[in-house]
């Protein structure tokens, strides 16, 4: 779907730099998905934990398969290394 929306560039940014996607379009997907994420684990947390591990699993397949956030990447390298005298 093809639409016009006015996104914070600065925001726009960091989230395509968190999660190493390189389109605008891909960017605003992958955060739209994460809050949908979010919202259905509220969701089963309300109803409560009384569920068997199998039902737990059942009720929190993940409904985006392959398309998880870079949350937990690889840490940037920050600075110069210094050299030892």
């Amino acid at each position: 779907m093809k639409m016009t929306m006015h996104i914070n560039e600065d925001v726009l940014a960091t989230v395509m730099k968190i999660t190493g996607v390189s389109s605008k379009t891909k960017a605003v997907e992958v955060a739209l998905t994460e809050m949908v994420r979010k919202h259905r684990f509220k969701e089963l947390c309300k109803k409560g934990l009384g569920l068997t591990p199998e039902e737990l699993k059942n009720a929190w397949e993940d409904p985006f398969p392959g398309t998880s956030a870079k949350a937990a990447g690889d840490a940037p390298a920050y600075g110069r290394k210094r050299s030892r005298r």
